[in-house]
């Protein structure tokens, strides 16, 4: 099968490469740019662990052929710290508020919280559960993952956040 040549933006540097026309999006960053934080979780887009950010969209990257991203910015897990290499927000806001367990569903949760956060800055708690809704969590009920996503919201928007993890 003939390669495609294609050019993306991913967390903010260029990259061109040639893939075949029936490469994955996630298996083009997990193993032509060996980054493994999108985690490959069902294959199906049912589970969302795979999420990545495509020209300001939530993306489930098993779902888009790596030609389809040709000319686009993306931002995965890796991409999400702060400049100076501290956490972000979201990043804090899992651990503070211990929004995760195992992790395997973390990097595509945080990735689909820091779109839901650009859209709707101030969600409410129903807001942020339908906006998590198409990324599963098979360990924590997701009531710590709601809270970290408060916690950010409010630490962007300077606003407090009182409540301690359970």
């Amino acid at each position: 099968m003939p390669k495609k040549q294609i050019t993306l933006t991913v967390n903010g540097k260029t990259i061109e490469a040639l893939v075949e026309p029936r490469t994955l999006l996630i298996h083009f960053i997990r193993e032509h740019l060996n980054l493994t934080g999108a985690h490959i979780g069902c294959d199906t887009g049912h589970c969302g662990a795979c999420t990545v950010d495509m020209d300001d969209m939530s993306v489930k990257s098993c779902m888009t052929f790596a030609i389809q991203a040709d000319g686009t910015n993306i931002t995965t897990i890796e991409g999400v710290a702060n400049p100076d290499g501290t956490l972000s927000a979201l990043q804090e806001g899992f651990r503070m508020m211990h929004g995760l367990q195992c992790g395997y569903c973390t990097p595509g949760m945080i990735l689909r919280a820091q779109r839901l956060l650009q859209e709707n800055p101030i969600p409410t708690e129903e807001e942020i559960r339908y906006g998590i809704a198409g990324n599963l969590c098979r360990c924590t009920g997701y009531v710590n993952i709601v809270k970290a996503i408060q916690y950010a919201a409010a630490k962007i928007n300077g606003t407090s956040f009182p409540e301690a993890a359970e």
